[in-house]
């Protein structure tokens, strides 16, 4: 499965370290909409290129001003990076009907701004599915946009196709601020 992550990427560090496309922020994690530090680490991903950089750049949607500065993040240019998650990795598929019913789930549950809510429930499908990967839900941007929580225990299955460095011109950018009302 191709899998799509915006993040200050740096080329020159190893895996595993901060600004490479497979690190996870663990240590800074907790106030994200599946964050649970003290049981995984996350990594949020999409399933299209342009709802990640759409993710990226939702805290300035409505300004209608779209600049290079929107673009970095803790001193370095923000990249896209294209993952490819296992074939045989299991997502909980929080937009499935039947798993939402199995799961004792809402829509509105899934979906709610209340962290300590989605928090939750995150923790406790970690707990109950052992060899899931992570948890499959819709954007709350776009409910089109498929998004992936990822745990820390799939990195595994986890490998990087390519990262290219994200840029005004780009395509997945120019498509996110149109959406988001920054063009």
């Amino acid at each position: 499965m191709r899998l799509w992550r915006v993040l200050p990427w740096d080329p020159s560090v190893p895996v595993g370290e901060p600004g490479h496309a497979l690190w996870v922020p663990r240590e800074h994690q907790g106030s994200g909409r599946h964050d649970a530090p003290d049981r995984y680490g996350c990594l949020y991903l999409a399933e299209v290129a342009v709802s990640a950089v759409a993710e990226a750049l939702a805290p300035f949607r409505g300004t209608g001003d779209l600049h290079p500065e929107l673009l970095v993040r803790s001193g370095r240019q923000l990249a896209l990076a294209e993952l490819e998650l296992a074939e045989d990795a299991t997502l909980i598929d929080l937009d499935n009907p039947a798993v939402l019913v199995t799961e004792s789930l809402r829509p509105s549950i899934v979906a709610t701004g209340q962290r300590s809510v989605t928090q939750a429930y995150a923790v406790g499908q970690f707990e109950r599915h052992t060899g899931a990967a992570g948890l499959r839900w819709w954007s709350t941007l776009e409910a089109s946009w498929i998004q992936v929580t990822l745990f820390d225990r799939a990195l595994g299955g986890l490998s990087v196709r390519g990262v290219r460095t994200l840029a005004l011109d780009d395509e997945a950018v120019a498509a996110a601020a149109s959406y988001l009302g920054l063009a």
